[in-house]
Protein backbone atom coordinates (compact mmCIF):
# COMPACT_ATOMS: atom_id res chain seq x y z
CA UNK A 1 0.00 0.00 0.00
CA UNK A 2 1.34 3.46 -1.22
CA UNK A 3 2.49 5.63 1.99
CA UNK A 4 0.33 8.71 2.62
CA UNK A 5 2.57 11.17 0.95
CA UNK A 6 2.41 9.24 -1.90
CA UNK A 7 -1.39 9.05 -1.55
CA UNK A 8 -1.25 12.85 -1.32
CA UNK A 9 0.88 13.53 -4.37
CA UNK A 10 -1.16 11.27 -6.47
CA UNK A 11 -4.34 13.37 -5.60
CA UNK A 12 -2.55 16.66 -5.55
CA UNK A 13 -2.20 15.95 -9.35
CA UNK A 14 -5.69 14.62 -9.87
CA UNK A 15 -6.59 17.81 -8.81
CA UNK A 16 -4.41 20.06 -10.11
CA UNK A 17 -5.44 18.77 -13.75
CA UNK A 18 -9.26 18.89 -12.73
CA UNK A 19 -9.12 22.21 -11.48
CA UNK A 20 -6.19 23.78 -13.31
CA UNK A 21 -4.83 25.19 -9.91
CA UNK A 22 -1.19 25.60 -9.07
CA UNK A 23 0.65 23.00 -7.12
CA UNK A 24 1.20 24.88 -4.14
CA UNK A 25 -2.70 26.19 -3.91
CA UNK A 26 -3.73 22.18 -3.27
CA UNK A 27 -2.57 21.83 0.65
CA UNK A 28 -3.88 19.01 3.47
CA UNK A 29 -5.90 21.72 4.96
CA UNK A 30 -7.39 23.38 1.47
CA UNK A 31 -11.21 22.97 1.17
CA UNK A 32 -12.29 21.35 -2.37
CA UNK A 33 -14.73 23.87 -3.22
CA UNK A 34 -14.34 27.05 -1.16
CA UNK A 35 -10.20 27.13 -1.61
CA UNK A 36 -9.89 25.44 -4.88
CA UNK A 37 -12.77 26.40 -6.48
CA UNK A 38 -14.09 22.72 -7.57
CA UNK A 39 -17.88 22.25 -9.22
CA UNK A 40 -20.26 19.86 -8.70
CA UNK A 41 -19.43 19.02 -12.56
CA UNK A 42 -15.21 19.49 -11.65
CA UNK A 43 -16.14 16.33 -8.59
CA UNK A 44 -16.53 13.54 -12.00
CA UNK A 45 -13.37 14.65 -13.03
CA UNK A 46 -11.72 14.02 -9.50
CA UNK A 47 -13.89 10.83 -8.95
CA UNK A 48 -12.64 9.62 -12.52
CA UNK A 49 -8.65 10.80 -11.89
CA UNK A 50 -8.28 9.28 -8.70
CA UNK A 51 -10.30 6.07 -9.96
CA UNK A 52 -7.53 5.33 -12.57
CA UNK A 53 -4.53 6.53 -10.19
CA UNK A 54 -5.28 4.42 -7.81
CA UNK A 55 -7.27 1.97 -9.47
CA UNK A 56 -9.98 1.98 -7.29
CA UNK A 57 -14.05 2.47 -8.06
CA UNK A 58 -15.73 5.44 -6.22
CA UNK A 59 -19.61 4.89 -5.76
CA UNK A 60 -21.07 8.45 -5.62
CA UNK A 61 -23.18 8.32 -2.39
CA UNK A 62 -19.69 7.50 -0.93
CA UNK A 63 -18.50 11.24 -1.34
CA UNK A 64 -21.41 13.30 -2.03
CA UNK A 65 -24.65 12.58 0.32
CA UNK A 66 -26.94 14.33 -1.05
CA UNK A 67 -29.71 11.76 -0.22
CA UNK A 68 -28.80 12.87 3.02
CA UNK A 69 -28.88 16.61 2.43
CA UNK A 70 -32.10 16.68 0.52
CA UNK A 71 -34.22 14.41 2.73
CA UNK A 72 -36.29 16.08 5.55
CA UNK A 73 -35.62 13.19 8.04
CA UNK A 74 -32.25 14.66 8.61
CA UNK A 75 -32.66 18.13 7.33
CA UNK A 76 -34.33 20.86 9.78
CA UNK A 77 -35.21 24.40 8.89
CA UNK A 78 -32.21 24.65 6.30
CA UNK A 79 -29.64 22.67 8.81
CA UNK A 80 -28.74 19.21 9.36
CA UNK A 81 -29.89 17.71 12.07
CA UNK A 82 -28.49 15.30 14.83
CA UNK A 83 -29.91 12.33 12.69
CA UNK A 84 -27.92 13.90 9.28
CA UNK A 85 -25.17 14.81 11.05
CA UNK A 86 -25.02 11.02 12.41
CA UNK A 87 -25.80 9.76 8.57
CA UNK A 88 -22.97 11.68 7.12
CA UNK A 89 -20.71 10.71 9.41
CA UNK A 90 -21.67 6.60 9.03
CA UNK A 91 -21.17 6.87 5.85
CA UNK A 92 -18.37 9.71 5.45
CA UNK A 93 -15.86 8.53 8.51
CA UNK A 94 -12.96 9.68 6.82
CA UNK A 95 -14.39 13.61 6.86
CA UNK A 96 -13.66 16.12 10.18
CA UNK A 97 -17.21 17.55 10.56
CA UNK A 98 -16.23 19.63 13.49
CA UNK A 99 -16.67 22.96 11.82
CA UNK A 100 -19.77 22.10 9.88
CA UNK A 101 -21.22 20.71 12.83
CA UNK A 102 -21.13 24.35 14.35
CA UNK A 103 -23.12 25.55 11.21
CA UNK A 104 -24.80 22.74 9.95
CA UNK A 105 -26.73 24.72 7.44
CA UNK A 106 -27.28 22.40 4.13
CA UNK A 107 -25.15 25.51 2.18
CA UNK A 108 -22.00 25.23 4.30
CA UNK A 109 -21.48 21.26 3.73
CA UNK A 110 -20.06 22.04 0.54
CA UNK A 111 -16.98 23.73 1.95
CA UNK A 112 -16.64 21.02 4.32
CA UNK A 113 -14.56 18.72 2.17
CA UNK A 114 -10.67 18.65 2.13
CA UNK A 115 -7.58 17.26 0.70
CA UNK A 116 -6.78 15.52 3.50
CA UNK A 117 -9.84 14.48 3.39
CA UNK A 118 -9.61 13.20 0.04
CA UNK A 119 -6.62 11.10 0.98
CA UNK A 120 -7.82 9.59 4.19
CA UNK A 121 -11.13 8.21 1.84
CA UNK A 122 -8.72 6.73 -0.34
CA UNK A 123 -6.58 5.46 2.05
CA UNK A 124 -9.38 3.48 3.48
CA UNK A 125 -10.13 2.50 -0.14
CA UNK A 126 -7.06 0.92 -0.51
CA UNK A 127 -6.97 -0.31 3.44
CA UNK A 128 -9.92 -2.76 2.67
Amino acid sequence: MPSRDEIFEKVKAALVDALGVEDDEVSPTATMVGDLGAESIDFLDIVFRLEKAFGIKIPRAELFPEDVLSSSEYVTNGKVNAAGIAAIKSRMPFIDLAKFEANPSVQNFANTLTVEDMVRYVQGKLAS
